[in-house]
């Protein structure tokens, strides 16, 4: 079966114009987080289908949300995908939700399905050429803690070289529980067993992606 192209899912979203669904614009959090006009970090979620996107048509879209970034006052910092399974996450800051809602929608027409107020750990290093993965921890409203997750990605970086990873940095979303760690390794079971070792908080999804900026 032919493989469908990232660019061509676009054209039915962009032909619908303002007419998303109810379920996208729930990916809205608020019109103005803060009306302060404070920026803060977010990630988006775009949940496609199976073998429907190529990193090459990502990299484009994510040209044209660059393009089109200042008219909403949005930074995109980086993106990662995972073309087996059809998702896309970017990282963003702006004033709210809304500002990056729309600037996708302008941009290229593909709206997220989610978007995550988050806070983030330190940046660690890469390591060249090695696989890079990308994982979820759905905790539950109301049981996360962002310190507590500073405590558990110190026990990962301890146990990390045991299982040959490399814990790059984590984001946190305290509102609705959810933890996201990015990590180099063999393969997604060294990442688990890092994680199972250090604090036995296993993750409910691991992709291997791949990062744009």
């Amino acid at each position: 079966m032919k493989k469908v192209s990232f660019i061509s899912l676009l054209l039915p979203v962009m032909l619908l114009g303002s007419c998303v669904s109810n379920q996208r614009k729930s990916a809205i959090t608020s019109k103005t987080d803060d009306p302060s006009g404070k920026k803060y970090l977010y990630m988006d979620v775009h949940n496609l289908e199976p073998g429907k996107v190529d990193l090459e048509a990502v990299a484009g879209a994510h040209q044209k949300d660059l393009a089109t970034e200042g008219k909403y006052g949005v930074h995109f910092v980086k993106y990662w995908v995972d073309e087996a399974q059809g998702k896309v996450y970017c990282l963003a800051e702006s004033r709210d939700s809304a500002a990056i809602y729309y600037t996708h929608r302008e941009a290229h027409g593909l709206v997220p399905d989610h978007i995550l107020r988050v806070t983030s750990g330190a940046e660690g290093f890469k390591r060249l050429n090695e696989p890079m993965f990308f994982d979820i921890h759905r905790i539950g409203s109301g049981k996360v803690n962002a310190d507590a997750v500073a405590g558990a990605h110190e026990k990962d970086l301890a146990v990390q070289s045991k299982y040959h990873t490399n814990f790059i940095n984590y984001w946190v979303d305290e509102k609705d529980g959810i933890v996201m760690c990015v990590a180099q390794a063999p393969d997604s079971a060294a990442m688990v067993k890092t994680h199972q070792e250090a604090h036995g908080l296993l993750p409910d999804e691991v992709h291997l992606v791949h990062e744009g900026k």
